[in-house]
């Protein structure tokens, strides 16, 4: 069978996700944690960048389907600079049956797929996060127990997280409203694949600037920090191009009476979100980040049953 790749959700047909997230539910309600999915398959980790979560639940994930899993600090692999993509695209392929990578440029992720033999995994790229936003979504439907007529409203730097929550929740047919502050809105390349989808789906997505607007009757509240990894020369700058998109008690009176907040985390109470919203019990940040294992060891079955 041809390799398969995921790059960005958009890898993924409307069909597929939602198998995955069939097979997600199966995986984590299972008694059994221990199973040979991955039984003699290596899995490597290309980190350019530090993680807690990512690092953490796919190390977990091959584990847990009894395989060996090989962590790659940037130190011992410095794409394109210690050695050519290229090089280790297809040096990497040799050993490993996947690979997960984690990079700062989102050409990286697509160059290693192109030249490699095995599956990539995008971990996060500047791009898009395929994984968190596989997670997000899943989390969704796990809580409501569906995805039709509902509202996921996204405050905050349209950024990776944003770019791949809106192309997924696009496809499956979920409404998004995303409210930035000038400057930062989702690429527009992005928001028009979206637009493509959601033609398709029925979704509805709204671009404001507005965060009441954005939160008004929200089903879900979804936020994530004002400076990313690599962003931190901009703190000032973003520190206070942001005020007035934190989420607070004011803003969610806005939301449905029975939202939940979702945040990808790391979370920096106090500045994109105050410490009474993200503690509360409309909080669901702590399920969605155990669900990121669960999905992802949906993730490396569905591939590796695909691959060589």
């Amino acid at each position: 069978m041809k390799k398969r790749d995921l790059v960005c959700i958009t890898s993924l047909s409307t069909q597929e996700i939602l198998s995955l997230f069939e097979s997600t539910a199966k995986l984590k309600k299972s008694k059994i944690k221990r199973t040979n999915h991955l039984k003699n398959k290596s899995v490597g980790l290309l980190f350019q960048k530090p993680s807690n979560r990512t690092r953490v639940s796919f190390e977990v994930a091959v584990w847990q389907l009894s395989g060996n899993c090989i962590y790659l600090s940037p130190e011992e692999i410095d794409l394109g600079k210690r050695e050519s993509t290229a090089d280790v695209a297809k040096t990497l392929s040799r050993y490993l049956d996947c690979l997960v990578a984690r990079t700062f440029s989102h050409q990286d992720v697509i160059d290693l797929a192109e030249m490699s033999t095995i599956p990539i995994i995008n971990g996060l790229s500047d791009l898009t996060h395929p994984c968190q936003a596989l997670t997000d979504i899943f989390s969704i439907k796990e809580y409501f127990g569906r995805l039709k007529g509902l509202t996921v409203t996204y405050v905050g730097d349209g950024n990776n997280v944003c770019h791949s929550l809106l192309l997924g929740c696009a496809k499956v047919g979920l409404d998004m409203k995303i409210a930035t502050p000038p400057g930062y809105k989702p690429s527009p390349e992005v928001v028009q694949m979206a637009r493509d989808f959601a033609r398709k789906s029925g979704a509805k997505i709204l671009l404001t600037e507005s965060p009441q607007e954005a939160v008004a009757r929200a089903n879900v509240i979804y936020s994530d920090v004002w400076v990313s990894m690599g962003q931190e020369t901009e703190t000032k700058k973003r520190l206070d191009d942001f005020k007035g998109f934190q989420i607070n008690s004011d803003l969610v009176k806005l939301a449905d009476k029975e939202y939940i907040f979702m945040h990808c985390l790391p979370a920096h109470r106090g500045l994109e979100v105050t410490a009474d919203v993200i503690d509360s019990d409309h909080s669901i940040i702590f399920d969605q980040a155990e669900n990121r294992l669960h999905v992802q060891k949906a993730i490396l079955i569905f591939l590796l049953g695909r691959s060589k």
